[in-house]
């Protein structure tokens, strides 16, 4: 009868076969044992055959990554250490499969954080290329300087793979040079008070009484307020009312898409001066923005990340009273200028603890290298950014909320915490982000005070690995 073992055996085998078809390495099976190995990857050495064969020798030249069934991590051994396949496949397939586990469902960054020390435990600082459920390869990055190279590295090398909503200038397809060029002028990029600043406030502060027209706050409530907000900042003041077309931008139906584009078109023909739309008509022509409809639902898409974010800093505010009462008194007197420096720390520290987008992913556009190792063109690489931001062994108080680390003139600079990107891929409205967010909790923090919050938090412990907006239900006491 045949035994689990044995069927896993055979499991074993066909796995080995499969590799050396797709490599064209020899496989070798030792005189009276039934085990079969191929040439693993670089650093690892073969076993010496139990019949006095000769092990192979190592391959000359920088060594291509496999692409076979394995998940193996790509360190190079140290010289006395011999490896086969079938010692090291186990144990890393278990960590990858928790991994890709803990990836696909939601509220789960706990275990997958756990799952990438325990990686990096296990292989050091070296890449580790893992396969997703549907059996594409992706290279997870775990060392810093990996990190810096990510966010380094031109879009001819590394291209935009998955749609980012990270921030108001991340497309869904990538854009070319001059759709680039127009998003940073349009969104000022890197100017800290944008150009509109007068009317984008004026917006915020007249659609902030929605958030404290009751005594508390939640999501929905977040949302409608921001919504209206926001369709006034790209399509003009008459938007914000246009509920149907929130309703049409939330769903996926093809049919809804279209009647979203078709009102958009309306408003983009009367689109202000002040607006992003009336900006990018004025400074670049209609040349260069060949899809305005669709620019424009980019924008709007991008801003619906701003309410999780409000109300997650708004809820670490309230657990920290000193910290909620230094944000309220720069409010008072700094809201109309759009400069707000503490609030704007605060909205960055909570970025770094919950990212809008915890997994970064590039595809390599040529055979790049990665610590000795080869890969060819179309390799996903992943930058697993939440781990990175909140990383004990390198971020200081990695749990912990605090603002006062933004005050340091280089962290802005720092790949360990990056909110909104590095080098060229950064969202070019990340200054525009954080003056809207800032300006919110201005209106909010100004006349009142969130006397408590669901769920509560220890404002000495770490925070929890997950904080879902879903969930959050803020009270509000008059000052």
């Amino acid at each position: 009868m045949r035994t689990v073992q044995g069927a896993a055996l055979d499991g074993l085998r066909a796995r080995v076969r499969a590799l050396a078809e797709r490599t064209g390495l020899p496989v070798r099976r030792a005189p009276g044992d039934a085990r079969l190995s191929v040439a693993p990857a670089a650093g690892y050495r073969w076993p010496r055959p139990a019949a006095g064969g000769a092990g192979r020798p190592p391959r000359a030249g920088t060594p291509l990554a496999d692409r076979g069934p394995a998940v193996r991590g790509l360190r190079a051994e140290p010289p006395g250490r011999r490896t086969s396949v079938k010692e090291s496949f186990p144990r890393t397939a278990a960590l990858v499969r928790d991994f890709v586990t803990a990836r696909s469902r939601p509220g789960t960054a706990r275990t997958s954080a756990t799952v990438l020390r325990a990686l990096r435990a296990r292989h050091g600082d070296a890449p580790v290329l893992v396969r997703d459920r549907s059996g594409k390869a992706v290279l997870v990055l775990l060392a810093p300087d990996d990190v810096c190279r990510f966010y380094a590295e031109p879009q001819s090398v590394l291209a935009a793979d998955l749609p980012q909503t990270a921030g108001l200038g991340c497309a869904h397809a990538e854009p070319g040079p001059e759709q680039r060029q127009t998003a940073a002028e349009v969104l000022a990029a890197g100017v800290p008070v944008h150009p509109s600043c007068g009317p984008f406030l004026a917006a915020v502060t007249e659609e902030a009484r929605h958030l404290t027209a009751c005594g508390t706050l939640e999501l929905a409530r977040a949302r409608y307020a921001v919504g209206r907000a926001a369709r006034r900042i790209v399509l003009g003041g008459a938007a914000a009312a246009d509920e149907e077309l929130a309703g049409w931008l939330g769903q996926s139906r093809t049919k809804s898409r279209v009647r979203a584009a078709r009102r958009i078109e309306e408003y983009v023909r009367h689109a202000g001066a002040d607006t992003l739309l009336g900006r990018a008509a004025r400074h670049a022509g209609p040349a260069a923005v060949p899809d305005p409809s669709g620019q424009a639902h980019q924008w709007l898409q991008a801003l619906e990340s701003l309410p999780a974010a409000l109300l997650r800093t708004l809820l670490l505010l309230g657990a920290h009273p000193a910290e909620q009462d230094a944000a309220a008194a720069e409010a008072a007197g700094g809201a109309s200028r759009g400069e707000l420096p503490r609030l704007r720390s605060c909205v960055r520290e909570t970025l770094r603890l919950y990212p809008v987008v915890p997994d970064l992913i590039r595809v390599t556009r040529t055979e790049t290298e990665w610590q000795g190792v080869r890969y060819p063109a179309g390799t996903s690489v992943l930058l697993p950014a939440a781990f990175h931001q909140r990383d004990p062994e390198r971020v200081p108080a990695a749990h912990v909320f605090v603002p006062g680390r933004w005050k340091n003139p280089g962290a802005d600079q720092d790949t360990r915490m990056a909110p909104f990107g590095h080098g060229g891929s950064r969202c070019p409205g990340d200054q525009l982000g954080l003056l809207l967010t800032a300006a919110f909790c201005a209106e909010v923090l100004r006349d009142h005070r969130v006397a408590s919050g669901r769920p509560a938090l220890d404002p000495v412990g770490p925070l929890p690995a997950t904080l879902d907006p879903h969930g959050i239900r803020l009270t509000l006491a008059r000052r």
